[in-house]
């Protein structure tokens, strides 16, 4: 379980015996804490970001998760829009994937095969006949190291490390990851992820996090929210929910949010092929803004009765949206709700799924040299009356 440099990291810790970094006055915080063990005894550290307007972000080292996000509704009432777990051992006993950072690859590849340069590497079959999120033991299974905490002004942020090695789940390459947590006072949360490699490898890092704006745990769930999405195309799918290869237009479907509506508009609409395969929403939509050198936006998500709301920014090209469509009530969450079935949704900025099998989707390739980055924002808003 323990990621490359964890002694480091932890020494670190240790040297920060008040667990506590500030910056000036009234500006962010940073808080470093041990919060139990996991199975084979290494300590579980998260780190919780505090901005001066009250936002907070509590982040894990296991899968470099982002555990928590405060947000205010239009009365300034801050609460928690993240789906998880209270405690970092609860994440390591199942695998839900919540605000975790996926990798090597997000999503799906077909059969768990791929090519570089006339080899076939296997991966994990861990979904059905797919590959899913880098394996059974991808990225968000790992302890990371906690490479730096600081607060510096109107910012506080972490940066996480993890060294997966050539081979790790089939995939080829030392491959070195860095995330890196970044909460402004404004409330503003960046999310920036790296990584190099030492041979030709494919990656697409993203994080997982299933938001509900309404707050922890409401009767309603999440399909009251509203979403707005900047994407004219889907990418539809298979039975095995690999895409096709099509790039079909939104118009006249229950996948165009182009204009706000409600998740739970078309959600259940069993005439529409795509949503009775997928259960719900399980796809990728195909941003208009393409990939870009900076974050743009791609989604608003807004909960309509609290106000309360947040923008989604990244520099990927697509983002899959799900809609918990697997959640059955059997895994205990925070403050012990169980999650159902529309209780929160994903939304997974990424390149396309099955990529590396699918040229006209572009490419996932990372060479030695090379630096892949993802730069995703979460961006505090107000619902629209």
């Amino acid at each position: 379980m323990k990621g490359t440099g964890w002694k480091c990291g932890a020494a670190l810790g240790l040297a920060l015996a008040a667990g506590l970094i500030a910056g000036t006055a009234n500006a962010a915080t940073a808080e470093r804490k041990v919060d139990g063990a996991f199975a084979d005894g290494t300590p579980a550290e998260t780190v919780t970001l505090s901005a001066a307007n009250g936002v907070t972000a509590r982040i894990f080292a296991l899968g470099a998760t982002l555990q928590g996000y405060s947000l205010p509704d239009r009365k300034g009432v801050l609460a928690d829009v993240l789906l998880g777990h209270d405690h970092p051992a609860e994440y390591e006993a199942t695998q839900d994937f919540f605000g975790v950072t996926v990798g090597r690859f997000a999503n799906r590849i077909a059969r768990g095969t791929f090519t570089i340069d006339g080899t076939t590497y296997r991966l994990p079959l861990n979904d059905g006949e797919a590959s899913l999120h880098g394996g059974g033991q991808g990225f968000d299974r790992k302890v990371w190291a906690i490479e730096s905490v600081t607060a510096n002004g109107p910012v506080a942020s972490v940066t996480l490390a993890l060294t997966s090695p050539d081979g790790d789940q089939g995939y080829p390459g030392e491959v070195t990851a860095r995330v890196t947590y970044a909460l402004g006072d404004d409330g503003v949360l960046t999310i920036t992820m790296t990584a190099t490699t030492s041979k030709p490898t494919i990656i697409n890092m993203t994080n997982h996090a299933l938001f509900n704006m309404a707050g922890q745990c409401p009767a309603e769930g999440a399909m009251g929210n509203r979403l707005t999405m900047p994407a004219s195309r889907y990418t539809p799918v298979n039975t095995a929910l690999i895409p096709t290869g099509e790039l079909a237009p939104v118009a006249g479907t229950p996948f165009d949010f182009r204009k706000p509506k409600a998740l739970s508009d078309g959600l259940r609409n069993a005439r529409d092929p795509q949503v009775l395969v997928g259960r719900g929403f399980d796809h990728n939509w195909v941003l208009d803004k393409g990939q870009t050198a900076e974050p743009q936006l791609i989604a608003r998500a807004e909960d309509p009765v609290s106000g309360r709301a947040m923008e989604v920014l990244s520099t990927e090209p697509g983002v899959q949206m799900y809609t918990g469509n697997f959640l059955a009530g059997t895994n205990p969450g925070k403050g012990g709700c169980l999650y159902r079935m529309g209780d929160g949704y994903a939304l997974e900025p990424q390149k396309f799924p099955d990529t590396p099998n699918q040229p006209a989707f572009g490419s996932a390739r990372l060479d030695p040299g090379q630096i892949y980055r993802h730069v995703m924002v979460l961006r505090p808003a107000t619902a629209t009356k």
